[in-house]
């Protein structure tokens, strides 16, 4: 059976209560007795019962992270960010994938809620519907949105100024001295990758000699391969390819490869998000790179600095700038 504090108060022989203040460092205890308690409890491998705890104390010290794919390496860092933040807070991190299902996002939302976390951060990439809203609404637990905005007084978010990449991107090509240009984005109402796609194109459009391609699809590596040969079965064929995420990036790599095609000799490939793999790739991938590790972290941080006092919450919203990292994958057109 697990030791409980009532077998370290009678090996202790000490009473419940000072056991208890003692182990949870608590005020009210000699120091010499706190030693002794905690020697008792390490050598009868005493192991604290969180759920009681957590029931006690109204906190489980655990925060969750709900990721739409946990394929993609983007999501790597991300964790590795909010996990970071989150030990440095005392707290434990539950990773769940929703594989892109809003319904499965939410049933993972109710069973972090049967937990006890003390807070939930979402990398949703569905639109939330009104009923969704309304339920993480009344949630007894902050929330914080990755890489999506929100009805400000509902919920916190953290962000990368992904219009700002867009713009970004299209300055870059131009500059380059791309004319005819293609974006393969994500689905319409992929949040973050409609904003990248909105910069992109206002920048595009509005130069009177540049002519853009917008094609949709699903943000995998699959989706790039796809659409890549779906765009090069069109005439005349576009000098640069700019892919809303470095994984559909890789995906028209592929293709090209397939194709014959020579990057950045036929074809220019820009990427988005810089994960590790985009500097290994051949060519090494000229991209726009985000802070992954660092959206993760703040978002983390928002729950601990929220979580506990119901009192004490607030919103906040954190937007963190992008840049251009240049490589081989794009080239200067004569």
């Amino acid at each position: 059976m697990p030791v409980t504090i009532k077998d370290i108060a009678r090996e202790s022989a000490v009473n419940v209560s000072t056991v208890s203040r003692a182990l949870s460092g608590s005020y009210g205890v000699h120091a010499k007795t706190r030693a002794h308690v905690l020697a008792v409890a390490a050598r009868l491998n005493y192991r604290p019962n969180r759920v009681a705890r957590g029931l006690a104390t109204g906190r489980s010290h655990t925060l969750g992270l709900i990721v739409s794919d946990i394929r993609n390496p983007f999501f790597a860092e991300v964790a590795r960010g909010a996990e970071d933040a989150a030990r440095a807070g005392g707290c434990d991190l539950i990773l769940c994938n929703s594989d892109l299902d809003a319904e499965k996002q939410m049933r993972y939302v109710r069973s972090l809620l049967e937990m006890r976390v003390d807070g939930i951060m979402m990398n949703s990439v569905a639109t939330l519907e009104r009923e969704h809203l309304h339920q993480l609404a009344t949630c007894t637990v902050p929330i914080v949105l990755l890489n999506r905005t929100a009805p400000e007084k509902l919920f916190s978010t953290v962000n990368a100024d992904n219009e700002a990449g867009g713009v970004i991107a299209a300055e870059y090509l131009l500059r380059l001295g791309h004319r005819r240009i293609a974006h393969l984005s994500g689905p319409r109402r992929h949040g973050n990758m409609t904003d990248r796609a909105r910069g992109f194109a206002r920048v595009i459009n509005g130069n009177a000699s540049a002519k853009l391609t917008l094609i949709r699809g699903e943000n995998t590596f699959a989706g790039g391969y796809e659409l890549a040969k779906e765009l090069l079965q069109q005439k005349p064929e576009p000098t640069a390819i700019f892919a809303a995420s470095d994984l559909m990036a890789f995906g028209v790599l592929r293709a090209m490869i397939e194709l014959g095609r020579r990057v950045p000799e036929d074809i220019s490939v820009l990427g988005f998000d810089d994960i590790e793999l985009a500097g290994v790739v051949q060519p090494p991938l000229s991209t726009i790179r985000q802070p992954k590790y660092e959206l993760g972290k703040a978002a983390a941080e928002i729950l601990l600095a929220h979580s506990g006092d119901k009192s004490k919450r607030g919103i906040e919203h954190r937007t963190f700038g992008v840049e251009l990292v240049e490589r081989k994958s794009c080239r200067t057109l004569p």
